[in-house]
């Protein structure tokens, strides 16, 4: 429930922690955060699937999970997913159960694109390890440069005010009339031009990542 005070002054951390949320929601429903005591195989079982991920031995090193994590988030991926990837569209779906009283679909499509490092269409094993890594055990740092990238639409290294506002506006439709007080259809533009007064610390306009992860840590 949105306050008055959070609405005025906290609101620069609600898309950060909406994506943490949402991605919770997301391992939920695939089953990938029942991390059990059961007995999970020594090896991933790799035979029904198209997309075979990498080793267990390289995702361990790269992420911040352990082997039998890996094994037992992997064994949750593959029944959900047996291609062994995701789609933008499987995306939205799984949002759009987790938000019924909004419209979650812009808001799946920019969280999709964060996830799908490399861009083909698709989200790999490996890609959401490598995301879910970051948002669960990362650092500080880590999580707000994840953040900044999400934010950053276009990739370009900068985010405008235009990203920022799609950004926003994308939330407020996705929490739908969750909130309260109710938010007036011009807060999530007025909410923007609060954060780049605050972000923004030469005033040209768009937000780099120096900027934006200063703005955060205060």
């Amino acid at each position: 429930m949105l306050t008055l005070e959070w609405e005025s002054e906290g609101l620069q951390t609600v898309g950060i922690v909406v994506i943490i949320f949402a991605s919770l929601k997301l391992l939920h429903l695939l089953g990938l955060i029942d991390f059990s005591e059961d007995i999970v195989e020594d090896e991933m079982e790799m035979a029904t699937v198209r997309h075979r991920p990498e080793a267990l031995e390289l995702l361990e090193a790269q992420s911040k999970f352990t082997k039998k994590e890996l094994q037992i988030l992997y064994r949750g991926f593959k029944n959900e997913c047996p291609s062994g990837v995701v789609n933008e569209e499987t995306f939205k779906e799984i949002y759009s159960q987790f938000f019924p009283q909004g419209d979650s679909t812009t808001y799946a499509h920019f969280l999709f694109n964060a996830f799908d490092t490399d861009h083909n269409g698709s989200v790999s094993f490996e890609d959401f390890v490598m995301g879910l890594s970051i948002l669960l055990r990362g650092t500080v740092q880590e999580k707000l440069n994840w953040a900044f990238n999400l934010y950053d639409i276009n990739k370009d290294g900068y985010i405008t005010k235009e990203e920022m506002l799609d950004i926003m506006k994308a939330i407020y439709d996705m929490m739908g009339k969750c909130t309260y007080p109710v938010l007036k259809e011009d807060a999530p533009r007025q909410h923007v031009e609060t954060f780049f007064q605050k972000m923004d610390k030469n005033k040209d306009g768009v937000v780099t990542i120096d900027e934006f992860i200063e703005s955060c840590q205060k």
